[in-house]
């Protein structure tokens, strides 16, 4: 019997990834997730009617992701980018159709990230009725600290959500603020696609998102989970 022969590449394969918190070992990254307006006064500021209608999703690439400490490229073609801190959930079990009172049980572990948005391309593509991804998925566009395992985290509706640029508080609300819960929002994703170990999901973001400047300083948290440090460059 011949063994199969191990395959080779054109190019040495990138197996995006975050590193995990009191660990040498990293969660290597198959998809990201993002969920739109997820919390009410986000909604409004963006336009929009906060009513508890079915969650929508986006998706940004996993080469997208920076890690803290990182230093966000700003982007070409773009005038406009946006911060929007928000809570990242790591799929640790994969599974369609997933039941809300299951959901948690899928969950590796949560971290906090940034959906930077290019807000200008983002609108032209609305105003046409295009896809999003030239608004989302440009390079370093999901910044994301280093993961927390869910067993060492309780998430609190009361725990504080924030963003400072330059010391200065720019977005604040509670997890409890969310319109769609954690489990809610994996129960709903999980009727789309199959979800797979090594999925993160970025649950939404608070009021207050704005316009980033070469040179700023961001840092942002979640109580519970960590905290997240980037800066732009000049």
């Amino acid at each position: 019997m011949s063994l199969q022969a191990e395959p080779s590449y054109v190019f040495a394969p990138v197996v995006p990834s975050l590193p995990v918190v009191g660990s040498l070992e990293r969660f290597p990254v198959r998809r990201v997730y993002c969920v739109g307006r997820n919390y009410a006064e986000h909604a409004r500021e963006m336009g929009h009617d906060p009513a508890r209608e079915p969650p929508f999703f986006f998706m940004k690439t996993p080469d997208a992701l920076l890690g803290s400490g990182g230093v966000f490229p700003y982007p070409p073609a773009s005038s406009d980018v946006h911060h929007e801190i928000e809570l990242v959930v790591a799929i640790g079990q994969g599974g369609r159709d997933i039941a809300v009172d299951a959901a948690l049980g899928h969950v590796w572990g949560y971290a906090v990230g940034l959906d930077l948005t290019r807000r200008d391309l983002q609108a032209q593509a609305k105003k046409l009725g295009r896809p999003w991804e030239v608004g989302k998925a440009f390079d370093a566009a999901a910044p994301c600290s280093a993961l927390v395992p869910a067993q060492g985290v309780a998430l609190a509706p009361s725990a504080a959500i924030w963003l400072e640029v330059n010391g200065a508080s720019r977005q604040r609300g509670k997890l409890g603020d969310m319109i769609w819960s954690v489990p809610e929002i994996i129960a709903h994703l999980s009727c789309l696609f199959r979800l797979e170990a090594g999925d993160l999901i970025f649950s939404g973001t608070p009021a207050g998102v704005g316009p980033v400047q070469r040179g700023d300083c961001l840092r942002g948290g979640v109580d519970g989970v960590g905290v997240l440090d980037i800066s732009v460059g000049a």
